[in-house]
């Protein structure tokens, strides 16, 4: 019995050394971005988002300091798991939050969900892990990549566009695009052309577009390729004849340089600016005092997961080293999301409201995405009935 009574101490001693020692430790959070190259103004938007976050509280988590390492992924899928691999190994992270685009995503999603971490995905939501290859450490807190063009199609389809021609780069955000459309739109697809990423020069897609004179055009161009994409086609005269229908290729990131361009043009999300309850209000108003500029979804989403990480981090009272524990209050989402409802399906993808967004110029000058209309309430993507866990 003495020796059961003293193995027993021993152990309660050491559980309890480690608690403390942990509680002393910093709680290590990676962020990983594309923070160069043409499209850095998106990961911009992201690590901002989330720096605010951690500003607004105080700096700590659960009552433990919280130290943010923010990488550049440089877009190129190679760099970013060398990145992320220095955040798992080096820096010993916690939580790795990111990145922008899905194939970056695939490229590191192994690595971390397979470490001691948590992949918490703020902008990349490929169909590749929200179906059959879900995976229990691996968190989204944007959409499903089909989820907002599946708003355009329903938009298109609501308003009897008979044919519509497809754009998109030629990458797994692109492909998803394409699908998404699809799903709920009836008519005929006059002709699908596929980009490089970060095609700029659209001279040879827009004589397609208009020798085929379909009823409205979709179009998937994040960053500075949705930038170009829209000056071309208003200086091609296009908009006038061929309504222009488009998700993250005219949002907060693209508005400040596209400007009076693409004043009008209809796009698909869970959330603009102007979506009027107390956090978000409050959130837009923050940022913009703090950076200087109109925040995007980037922003808002990398808010959002930095306040997920939060509620999970006070709900284990700070302690991380019970990996269930963490990832059954990563699953509750206890927090006040911006966009108002949120909740995760069994395939760790939200649930949410989808909106049709249109881009409008501000009595103070600066541009804006404005909610249209509800589209999509408490929305499951389609692919999490095929996800096994259950919980």
């Amino acid at each position: 019995m003495k020796r059961v009574l003293s193995t027993l101490a021993a152990g309660l001693a050491f559980a309890l050394a480690a608690t403390a020692s942990q509680a002393q430790e910093p709680i290590r959070i990676g962020v990983i971005e594309t923070l160069s190259g043409p499209s850095a103004v998106l990961g911009q938007h992201a690590r901002d988002g989330f720096q605010l976050a951690i500003r607004q509280l105080g700096g700590k988590m659960g009552g433990r300091e919280v130290q943010v390492i923010v990488v550049d992924d440089e877009q190129k899928p190679d760099v970013a798991i060398q990145r992320v691999q220095g955040l798992i190994d080096r820096d010993k992270v916690d939580f790795v939050v990111g990145p922008i685009f899905s194939n970056v995503l695939q490229a590191i999603q192994a690595p971390v969900v397979n470490s001691r971490a948590f992949l918490i995905s703020a902008n990349a939501g490929p169909s590749s892990y929200a179906g059959k290859a879900c995976h229990e450490n691996m968190f989204v807190t944007s959409y499903q990549n089909d989820q907002v063009h599946e708003v355009l199609g329903a938009y298109a389809q609501a308003r009897n566009m008979r044919r519509v021609f497809l754009l998109a780069p030629n990458y797994q955000a692109g492909r998803d695009a394409m699908a998404g459309f699809k799903r709920h739109f009836r008519g005929e697809i006059v002709d699908e052309a596929f980009t490089p990423l970060g095609h700029l020069d659209f001279a040879a897609e827009l004589a397609r577009i208009g020798s085929s004179r379909p009823d409205g055009l979709f179009t998937f161009m994040p960053g500075g390729m949705g930038v170009n994409l829209v000056r071309q086609y208003r200086q091609a005269g296009l908009v006038d004849r061929t309504p222009f229908l488009s998700a993250f290729t005219v949002d907060e990131s693209t508005l400040p340089a596209q400007q009076d361009s693409a004043i009008g043009m209809i796009g698909g999300m869970t959330w603009a600016p102007n979506m009027d309850n107390p956090q978000n209000k409050k959130f837009v108003a923050d940022f913009e005092a703090a950076f200087g500029y109109v925040p995007g979804s980037y922003a808002m989403q990398a808010y959002d997961s930095a306040m997920l990480i939060d509620s999970a981090v006070r709900a284990v009272n700070g302690n991380l080293t019970n990996r269930d524990a963490v990832r059954t209050a990563l699953r509750k989402a206890d927090f006040v999301s911006l966009r108002g409802n949120f909740r995760f399906a069994n395939n760790h993808y939200p649930i949410q409201d989808f909106y049709t967004v249109r881009a409008a110029k501000r009595p103070d000058g600066k541009f804006q995405t404005e909610i249209v209309e509800r589209v999509f309430t408490n929305y499951t993507d389609v692919y999490a009935q095929d996800c096994p866990m259950r919980w």
